[in-house]
């Protein structure tokens, strides 16, 4: 099968309208947009409490650490439902890697147990 370069032009036609739909959307909004700005405006507000302090306090590592986790977890887990939707076209090899694979996380949680990450202080 001979592919030639206007096969291209939907794919370069759908990414140009694209990008110029968000370019228009940011010009536009520029323009039709009020431009007056108070000191009262410009504070800083997030969900009808007045802010106190410095924005920039540090997180603890813990916090990033147990959602990373989270996250490589869940998606070991998405890994499953393929498997268990063809267990039996995968038969007894699929088993065994199967097998393999809940070993492998299994060892990383212990692990995850053992460095005390999932621990709050």
């Amino acid at each position: 099968m001979q592919s030639t370069q206007f096969d291209y032009f939907p794919i370069l036609m759908q990414l140009g309208l694209a990008v110029g739909f968000v370019v228009g959307t940011i010009i536009i909004s520029n323009f039709l947009g009020p431009k007056r700005s108070s000191a009262n405006k410009d504070k800083n507000f997030e969900c009808g409490i007045e802010s106190v302090g410095n924005a920039r306090i540090p997180f603890s590592v813990k916090y990033f650490l147990v959602a990373i986790l989270f996250v490589l977890f869940d998606v070991e887990v998405i890994f499953l439902y393929p498997w268990a939707v063809n267990f039996k076209e995968l038969g007894v090899d699929g088993m065994i890697k199967m097998v393999i694979f809940m070993v492998l996380l299994l060892v990383g949680f212990f692990y995850i147990i053992k460095k005390k990450a999932l621990e709050w202080e």
